[in-house]
């Protein structure tokens, strides 16, 4: 009987064992580790690979290009296309998911740049500045705009445009180069302007910036942080991208004169020296197509992401092997010591893109919305823990 007895016993704790490797220590109060907290995903989401305890699902869907997003007070998401088109996504009952898409204006000229002040949409065409009055009144009923501002250069090369309201209250409007690589003959070309709400006073705050489709202020230091696109034609992994810092007007970037901040043009780089610029704060990959960037200002996300750098990469275009198509985080310590890693990847998959990430968006609950031009939509990641 004490054989039978000892038998039974080893049988039982096998059957602890098994189900405790399974299932978590329940006893210690932690979950199992799960791939997808919160439940299943899209089969296509399910693609994105991001850190343990995030997941990502669709905020909106059949939003035709999506590219650069702003977020009105009542919580209308207001997006920008390379198109002709802008739309308002609608979550009517704030659950994260939105239920209506609705197209705001059309006809419009690359309407790229978004951005809202004092009750009103701003809407950056290629060569204009637009101002649609009372929008979260109006968005349904095709308003109508005014414009303020419609003397910025109408090339169409680097001509589309993020735009947003600075904390000196002016708005930040960047003029790309109007080729791959030259010295433009306007001092325009190749810069961030900035002009008062009403259009008057336009200056150049920073040049030497061959296009910059995304930027944002530290939220301590209210300094200007923006994402720069390398020239093309010097090969698969020469130039980065870059992310650089602004803290005061009258900065100069190097372009088109050196490139993340050692790299000489082999064109133009006889011209000028590296030493003159202003260094990038974090090189990034190399044609990866760096545009909209975000500080992480919410309380959702582990404490390690507050006031942390997220990119969104469109992917390259001109490389032998496709790079890019991510969202990529960039941390920076105390003394200014940074690094740069994916967050969000899974949107190419073996050389195949299925998605393109254009712009990065942190909503007040502090999930983080991402916006895809090449899928028409707009994805949320949360953080459920674990």
């Amino acid at each position: 009987m004490k054989y039978i007895a000892c038998l039974l016993l080893c049988y039982f704790s096998l059957i602890s064992v098994s189900c405790s490797s399974n299932e978590g220590d329940t006893r210690s109060g932690n979950p199992p580790a799960v791939d997808n907290p919160g439940g299943p995903v899209d089969k296509d989401l399910a693609k994105i690979k991001l850190p343990q305890g995030f997941r990502i699902d669709y905020y909106a869907k059949e939003v035709d290009g999506a590219r650069s997003m702003v977020l009105s007070p009542s919580g209308i998401l207001f997006v920008g296309t390379r198109d002709e088109k802008v739309f308002a996504v609608v979550d009517k009952n704030k659950d994260g998911k939105a239920e209506e898409v609705v197209e705001v204006a059309k006809g419009l000229n690359m309407p790229n740049g978004v951005a809202i002040r004092d009750g009103a949409l701003y809407v950056a065409e290629v060569s204009r500045i637009l101002r649609f009055p009372d929008i979260e009144n109006t968005f349904r009923n095709k308003p109508k705009y005014e414009v303020i501002y419609n003397q910025y250069p109408d090339e169409r090369s680097h001509g589309w445009k993020y735009i947003a309201f600075g904390p000196d209250g002016k708005l930040y409007v960047p003029v790309g180069a109007p080729c791959n690589i030259c010295e433009p003959e306007k001092p325009i070309f190749a810069s961030i302007t900035r002009i008062n709400p009403d259009g008057s006073g336009l200056e150049i705050f920073a040049e030497g910036i061959r296009n910059t489709v995304g930027f944002d202020w530290h939220p301590e230091t209210k300094e200007l942080w923006f994402t720069e696109n390398g020239r093309d034609r010097m090969g698969d992994n020469v130039p980065p991208d870059e992310l650089n810092r602004a803290p005061r007007k009258g900065m100069h970037f190097g372009y088109p004169y050196c490139h993340g901040g050692t790299i000489s043009d082999p064109e133009f780089g006889s011209n000028r020296n590296c030493s003159e610029f202003t260094k990038p704060v974090q090189n990034l990959g190399p044609h990866v197509a760096a545009l909209g960037m975000k500080f992480y200002t919410g309380s959702m996300f582990p404490g390690q992401y507050k006031n942390q750098v997220f990119i969104a990469e469109h992917g390259s275009w001109n490389r032998s092997e496709k790079i890019g198509y991510r969202v990529m985080l960039v941390t920076q310590d105390g003394s200014g010591n940074t690094t740069y890693k994916p967050f969000a990847e899974g949107w190419l998959q073996d050389g195949n893109d299925w998605g393109r990430p254009v712009d990065v968006l942190v909503m007040p609950d502090g999930s983080l919305l991402v916006s895809d031009d090449k899928n028409d939509a707009v994805y949320r990641i949360t953080y459920t823990g674990g």
